[in-house]
């Protein structure tokens, strides 16, 4: 059984645990020193409550011994205000979970969550080549949108970095500011 529930700030350490490996190895982050997990609770804490952290576990979301095995997240786009109602969102698993499913049910529940809070697009950028979360992302309902080439340069290697887009809800005219997700928890479509 995977549970899926809101982070917690004790959860800060699987979650830095979970993304190392993508920021020391790998290139789906361009980060170059792993967060701690003071960083990574301080990250979590910089959402403000609007913002969801939500992580995926080896049981029942309330069973107080299952491990994290992966966590989604969404923050802001861009700092202007005219962005605020448009977020960008991320995942990462632990590599025994990569293909088993969780991603899917993971992302899912972010995206809903985003969709009933209000935003109106979602966006993700894919360090490429990543035909995995390529499809991941198109499962729950991106669509590529452009690439830029060769803006990140790691482990000896210039990266392109994809974007895809997913909406989210109608823009409306004047928009509806989004709700916070301190206020509703995660919601499951």
């Amino acid at each position: 059984m995977i549970g899926i529930r809101a982070a917690a700030p004790e959860d800060a350490a699987a979650i830095a645990a979970i993304y190392a490996p993508h920021v020391l190895t790998g290139t789906a982050s361009f980060e170059i020193e792993a967060p701690d997990k003071a960083e990574m609770r301080k990250r979590m804490a910089s959402s403000d409550g609007l913002y969801p952290w939500i992580v995926a576990t080896t049981g029942a979301a309330d069973d107080p011994d299952a491990g994290v095995i992966g966590y989604a997240y969404a923050s802001k786009f861009r700092d202007r205000p005219a962005y605020r109602y448009v977020c960008e969102t991320s995942i990462y698993l632990t590599d025994t979970s990569s293909g088993s499913g969780v991603g899917r049910l993971l992302y899912s529940a972010l995206i809903d969550t985003l969709r009933a809070q209000g935003f109106v697009h979602a966006i993700g950028a894919i360090a490429l080549p990543n035909d995995r979360s390529i499809r991941l992302h198109e499962a729950v309902g991106f669509r590529r949108q452009g690439v830029y080439r060769e803006v990140g340069f790691k482990h000896g290697q210039w990266i392109d970095i994809g974007f895809w887009q997913c909406e989210l809800n109608e823009p409306r005219v004047p928009p509806v500011e989004p709700r916070k997700f301190a206020d509703m928890g995660i919601v499951r479509d």
